[in-house]
């Protein structure tokens, strides 16, 4: 007979529909989500500007990440009626809010990118079941 397994984690104290609850994490989670709001920090951007300040971000991406973070309300796009048309992109107070989170995410990544790249290496040479290999992360305690 089974074992019963104990539910454990922040998922134990969400309510039962919580659907909604990761697809906000997914949204804040997202790589390009994290990209655009530290860099508009507390400016207003054009487009342009942030195309030209995320390296890696194609065209589309940015589109779409922008438009998801307009729809949530983490960004407010402000469109003027001039030739050439201009677009500006600032976060609003819900996005400034979540700036310091995503802020101490972009700091670990930096700080931690070398350990997670030997790790990545390591797992090419050896693949799974490290423990006990030499520099390899520590095992799970039994």
């Amino acid at each position: 007979m089974a074992k019963e397994r104990a539910a454990v984690g922040p998922c134990t104290s969400w309510p039962e529909d919580s659907a909604f609850i990761r697809e906000v994490l997914d949204r804040i989670g997202d790589k390009w989500t994290v990209l655009v709001l530290t860099t508009l920090g507390d400016r207003t951007l054009r487009y342009s500007d942030l195309m030209a300040s995320i390296p890696g971000v194609s065209q589309r991406m940015l589109t779409v990440t922008l438009k998801a973070l307009e729809r949530d309300g983490l960004v407010a796009r402000q469109a003027y009626a001039e030739i050439p048309p201009r677009v500006e992109y600032r976060a609003t107070d819900l996005g400034r809010s979540l700036q310091r989170a995503v802020l101490q995410l972009s700091q670990w990544a930096v700080e931690n990118h070398s350990a997670v790249a030997a790790n990545r290496a390591l797992h090419e040479r050896v693949g799974v079941g490290r423990a006990g290999v030499k520099g390899a992360p520590d095992a799970l305690a039994e």
